[in-house]
C-alpha cells in the first residue's frame, strides 16, 4: 500500500524537488500551492500533511486549524520560523512536528516516516483489545488467552466483538439478536442465550474468569 502525502507550499520548486523524491521513496503525493486548492485535495484522505506556514491569502496555521476539525492525519509545518512562540502556535492549532527551511531531505523522510509509524501502532492498537490475559484481535477475528488460540465460530465472534467493544453496556437478547442476524432473521433471542453460553464454555476451558456477565432480568454486559 502506498501512503499518500499532501504537500501544501507556494514555493513550486520545493513541490517539484519533494514530489519527486518522495515519488522515488514510493509514496504517492499530491501538491497544492494554495489553501483553496489544498482543500480540494482533502478529499483524498491524505496519510500525512507537509505544511508551509508562509503562504498567501489563508496562512498554514490558518488552513492547519481549518483542516485539524476534519481530518487527523499528522500534519508537519514546513516553516523559515524557528522562534519558540511560533512553534508553540504551530503545534496549538493541531500540528504535529515542524522542520525549518532549508532542511535535508533525509530528514523530512525520517520524520515523515516516523509518524506513519506512529499512525499504523495507534490504528492497530484500537483494533486489539488486552484483558489481562486475554488478546482480542478484531482485524484477524482471533482471540487468545495467553498463547492459547480459541476457536469461535462467526456469530460467537461477532456477539464477543459486541460486547468486549462496549464493555459496560448491557445488551438484552433481543438487541444482540437483531443487531447479528437482522430484523429479517428466521430464528429468536434464545439462540443468543446459547451462542453466549458456548463462548462462556470455551472460555472455561482457559481461564476462570468470567468476561460475560448475565444482568438478570435485563440482558449481558462484558465486565470491564
Amino acid at each position: 500500500m502506498k501512503y499518500k502525502v499532501l504537500i501544501i507550499d507556494d514555493e513550486e520548486m520545493i513541490l517539484t524537488m519533494l514530489k519527486k523524491c518522495l515519488e522515488a521513496e514510493n509514496f504517492l503525493v499530491y501538491t497544492a500551492n494554495n489553501a483553496k486548492k489544498a482543500l480540494e485535495l482533502m478529499s483524498v484522505a491524505p496519510d500525512i500533511i507537509l505544511l508551509d506556514i508562509n503562504m498567501p491569502e489563508m496562512d498554514g496555521l490558518e488552513l492547519c486549524q481549518f483542516v485539524r476539525k476534519h481530518i487527523s492525519c499528522p500534519i508537519i509545518f514546513l516553516t523559515a520560523r524557528v522562534t519558540e512562540q511560533d512553534v508553540i502556535k504551530g503545534l496549538s492549532v493541531g500540528g504535529d512536528d515542524y522542520i525549518t527551511k532549508p532542511f535535508r531531505v533525509d530528514e523530512l523522510l525520517a520524520r515523515i516516516l516516523a509518524h506513519l509509524r506512529r499512525e499504523e501502532r495507534k490504528n492497530n492498537a484500537d483494533n486489539l483489545k488486552f484483558d489481562e490475559e486475554l488478546i482480542i484481535d478484531y482485524n484477524s477475528r482471533q482471540v487468545f488467552l495467553g498463547r492459547q488460540e480459541l476457536d469461535f465460530s462467526n456469530k460467537e465472534f461477532e456477539i464477543i466483538r459486541l460486547l468486549s467493544q462496549n464493555a459496560g453496556m448491557v445488551f438484552d437478547r433481543e438487541t444482540i439478536y437483531e443487531r447479528l442476524w437482522g430484523y429479517d432473521g428466521e430464528g429468536d433471542s434464545i439462540v443468543v442465550k446459547e451462542h453466549i453460553r458456548r463462548i462462556r464454555n470455551k472460555l472455561a476451558d482457559y481461564t476462570d474468569k468470567n468476561y460475560i456477565e448475565t444482568v438478570w432480568g435485563v440482558g449481558y454486559k462484558w465486565i470491564k
